[in-house]
């Protein structure tokens, strides 16, 4: 039994409950048909879980292709049921009380206190889709289903860096691209930019090296969403250069880490390995997920400069992708504000300053300008890490 065929039975039901009466035998049997088409699901695995980012419906780790725009997905996200997880062995009570409790919320009727009791004892949990709890940070974890009160409490980005470092180990290990916590991370990270109303910078003063990646792919999926809305593209491109902010630098994971980390000059062959890592992402990304054109073509491109100079190097002129141009001029800024083995982090205003002195020959110049005009209306005081204090 598919995903998509239980879904569907879902929604059904769903639609039923808007034209009959509580007890009607039309609702009995969509229920009936739904609860049969779930514990068909279970056959071979221990959970469902599927989550509702945008247009798209994930389960698993995987879009749904042949769903489409399903209808419900939108409503459910916006009644604050973004993700579902249900355990093996769940009665049909408790699937009764579920789908009652969802149909009243995308309804605006919320339950009554001794119905909120009864799901919290229930094998079905939903809520908002925020970043996964990594339980140690080996991705043994279970999916955070919390607040953004909760998330608003903690502006370090840490458990997205985390949680980015888990899908890069995940990566390099199987032959899959976790897209369920690839959505959840770009889900939080545009939940703090829009928060209080401004642009929040992720400017994070790094204590190791090693979690440069990690952070930089945050602070860039921040940026280019911050600078795609400055320019007035539509929430779902802001969100897919999100994405493709995220996995820009996927290809360093074939990077060895002693080349990556190395505080002194690197030789030509050193930097001959560090200039593949665009072409190593492009390939990771098209080899294990659909629908990620973007996200493929700016881990291409994001080091290829305006006149034609960067890497890797086009056969033919051409220009960049227009996301790929986003995320240049993020990813030259990030990198510029971070502390490095090599060097120290720059102030911004000098990291602006350069990008103006580049653009037109490096970067794009609109794009640019818009940039160093963001920023610099809205540079905050940099993010204390998880484990120091906040300053005033």
């Amino acid at each position: 039994m598919s995903a998509t065929g239980f879904l569907i039975s879902l929604g059904q039901c769903l639609a039923t409950m808007n034209l009959y009466a509580d007890g009607h035998p039309a609702r009995e049997r969509a229920l009936d048909n739904s609860y049969e088409r779930l514990v068909r699901l279970f056959e071979g695995q221990e959970r469902f879980d599927v989550s509702f980012v945008g247009t798209e419906t994930v389960v698993g780790d995987r879009a749904l292709t042949d769903i489409g725009a399903w209808d419900w997905a939108p409503r459910l996200a916006g009644a604050g049921v973004e993700r579902i997880e249900i355990d093996t062995g769940v009665t049909e009570d408790e699937y009764a009380r579920f789908v009652d409790d969802i149909w009243r919320r995308v309804n605006g009727r919320p339950e009554t206190s001794a119905e909120a009791r009864q799901m919290v004892e229930s094998s079905i949990r939903f809520g908002p889709l925020l970043v996964r709890d990594l339980g140690g940070g080996n991705g043994a974890g279970t999916s955070g289903l919390s607040t953004l009160a909760g998330f608003a409490s903690s502006l370090s980005l840490q458990d997205e860096a985390a949680t980015v470092g888990w899908i890069h180990s995940e990566v390099s290990q199987s032959e899959r691209l976790p897209m369920g916590e690839v959505a959840a991370v770009v889900r939080s990270l545009s939940v703090a930019m829009q928060m209080e109303h401004r642009m929040l910078l992720p400017l994070l003063d790094l204590k190791r090296f090693d979690q440069y990646t990690t952070t930089h792919a945050c602070n860039v999926s921040v940026l280019a969403m911050g600078l795609a809305e400055r320019l007035g593209l539509g929430r779902e491109e802001v969100r897919s250069f999100g994405v493709a902010g995220l996995l820009h630098d996927l290809g360093k994971i074939k990077i060895p880490k002693e080349i990556l980390t190395k505080p002194g000059k690197l030789s030509d062959d050193e930097r001959a390995v560090i200039q593949a890592h665009p072409v190593e992402g492009a390939r990771i990304v098209l080899s294990r997920e659909r629908g990620l054109g973007v996200a493929a073509v700016v881990a291409y491109e994001h080091h290829v400069c305006i006149d034609g100079g960067g890497y890797p190097s086009f056969r033919f002129a051409r220009n960049c992708h227009y996301a790929s141009r986003i995320v240049h001029v993020c990813d030259i800024y990030d990198a510029l504000c971070t502390n490095r083995p090599y060097r120290d982090a720059w102030e911004p205003e000098k990291a602006l300053t350069y990008l103006e002195s580049r653009a037109g020959t490096e970067v794009d110049t609109d794009i640019t300008r818009v940039f160093c005009e963001m920023v610099r209306g809205s540079i905050p005081a940099r993010l204390p890490m998880a484990d120091e204090p906040a300053t005033a």
